[in-house]
């Protein structure tokens, strides 16, 4: 237990403890009686009474004052045995033998006995047939409306004046010329919100900002910064290995000049959202995220100025990036449109990103559903981890799904925010399908990689090379291949998690069983049955 922990539960226990009893504070123990099961002195005596003893007594006398003494001693001592072991063994039963129930003493909610019967059974609770059922009938709906272009343009106009509607030919990542402002000359990062949060890429612009001028282009007298969007985006799951994905992608000589794996701004921090929890903060303008894309375009505007080496592959760099939160984070809309009612976002990250680049290439990388949730809560949740919780917290996440299931649409469900706010683990991260169903209606197919965790893990070099062809990069040499073979792995489960153990084996047959027509759906969408994850 922490620090924290003894804390809370040293406050709860007293709060609740005098609550019942109505026993004295602990400050004030040492100045006031207390009456305890063994108290014998006679309530009706005089405060006031001096009990003296004669100088002697007889033998018979003190030996029947010393056998009261000892059968009363027996008696509350055997009392007292009793009453503990009625916490020691009862304790995460419903009650001991003679005190309160040892909840009462515990740092959690305390049901009511309508509550208790409510959730005395699993069984009683989730229907799990009738709701897998119920899933795979919601699963059959028309795909959704995608925005008309004129609409996706009028909701950020701002993005859509600073990103052109074409780009450079003969360079492979979508790039464009913008006039430099002199506003900026002496520092063009300086304002740019995403040092301020973070160091590595803070010390990547105060290296291109020393030669910045270098790389301005001129035409017609004026001075031009080259911009460069993203030639990729691996865009999911979490807990699904896209950051080691990421950084070993970053070993390719064509793919290594990207500064920041997730900036997460399509889905948060261009709306003013950092992490929801914390409220709106600050917007983050489309120029500081182009800005983490300028160490790409320094180098491939050498090429073009002709000052390079005469590596003509620099025309060839690509750019991306890996926010996981982009297959599916579209929480945004709810906090900034509350009062519309919709019970589904109106626009999707992917609405915003075909618009101003129907070229992209898109990675997804999937595992698992069952154990990227469990991943997901060893991850995410700081203390008081264990099996057991995590069981119960994947019962009610169920529950509160169902419920909203009964009165909804399974899209509406998998996107509503308070939902997902009130659930204990994020379940609906791991239904792929609707998401990808989603990243369908305006991508193509052949836009789009699909792979498992599961096969990246097994065969690196094959998954790696299916990457590498999917984004059309050249080989690598013999010396980077060995490399990235041996690269150790990213982002792995902390020693303390490994340490809890594998999740319960009924946990991991009910995720199973509840995800069963999801995986069903995608398995078939994909025309591959792997993603059945039947095997493992």
């Amino acid at each position: 237990m922490t620090l924290s922990d003894c804390k809370y539960g040293s406050n709860t226990q007293t709060d609740h403890s005098h609550r019942l009893h109505s026993l004295p504070m602990a400050e004030n123990y040492e100045k006031r009686p207390i009456r305890t099961f063994f108290d014998f002195r006679h309530t009706n005596m005089s405060e006031n009474l001096v009990v003296k003893w004669g100088p002697l007594l007889s033998l018979t006398q003190l030996r029947s004052f010393s056998k009261v003494k000892v059968v009363s001693f027996l008696m509350g001592l055997t009392l007292t045995f009793l009453v503990m072991a009625s916490y020691i063994l009862t304790w995460d039963k419903k009650g001991s033998l003679f005190t309160p129930s040892p909840d009462h003493f515990r740092p959690v909610v305390v049901l009511t006995s309508t509550a208790a019967d409510e959730v005395s059974s699993e069984k009683k609770l989730i229907d799990m047939k009738s709701l897998v059922k119920n899933i795979s009938s919601k699963l059959e709906y028309t795909p959704r409306k995608v925005p008309d272009k004129k609409d996706i343009i009028e909701t950020d106009s701002r993005l859509f004046s600073v990103i052109p509607r074409h780009f450079l030919p003969g360079i492979k990542s979508p790039c464009w010329y913008e006039e430099f402002s002199s506003e900026l000359s002496t520092d063009p990062y300086k304002r740019n919100l995403f040092t301020l949060r973070s160091k590595s890429f803070k010390t990547v612009c105060d290296h291109l900002k020393t030669n910045f001028h270098q790389h301005l282009h001129h035409r017609d007298s004026k001075l031009f910064r080259l911009r460069c969007l993203p030639f990729f985006y691996i865009i999911g799951q979490p807990k699904c290995g896209t950051t080691d994905l990421f950084h070993r992608l970053l070993l390719h000589p064509e793919v290594k000049f990207n500064t920041m794996k997730e900036p997460h701004w399509w889905t948060r921090k261009r709306f003013g959202y950092i992490r929801f929890k914390d409220g709106f903060q600050e917007s983050f303008p489309v120029e500081d995220y182009l800005d983490l894309f300028d160490l790409a375009a320094h180098n491939i505007q050498k090429e073009i100025s002709g000052n390079s080496s005469g590596d003509h592959r620099t025309l060839q760099l690509i750019t991306g990036e890996a926010s996981a939160s982009t297959m599916w984070d579209n929480q945004a809309w709810s906090y900034l449109h509350g009062d519309r009612e919709e019970t589904e976002p109106p626009f999707l990250a992917q609405d915003f990103i075909h618009t101003v680049q129907p070229g992209a290439k898109i990675i997804i990388m999937l595992r698992d559903p069952v154990e990227r949730l469990y991943s997901d809560y060893l991850y995410f949740k700081m203390a008081n981890k264990s099996a057991e919780d995590f069981h119960q917290k994947v019962i009610e996440s169920v529950q509160l799904f169902q419920s909203c299931l009964s009165e909804r649409s399974l899209r509406s469900c998998v996107y509503n925010t308070s939902l997902s706010n009130a659930m204990p683990v994020r379940l609906n991260l791991g239904m792929y399908i609707i998401f990808l169903l989603d990243w369908l209606t305006v991508f193509h197919r052949e836009q789009i990689l699909v792979l498992r965790l599961e096969d990246y893990a097994a065969n690196l070099n094959v998954t790696i090379k299916k990457v590498f062809d999917f984004l059309s990069v050249g080989p690598l040499s013999e010396q980077v291949e060995v490399a990235l073979t041996k690269r150790p792995m990213s982002n792995t489960r902390r020693v303390a998690d490994r340490n809890l153990g594998p999740m319960l084996p009924a946990t991991r047959d009910f995720l199973r069983e509840f995800h069963q027509p999801l995986n069903h759906k995608l398995a078939s969408v994909l025309d591959n049955k792997a993603f059945l994850w039947s095997n493992t």
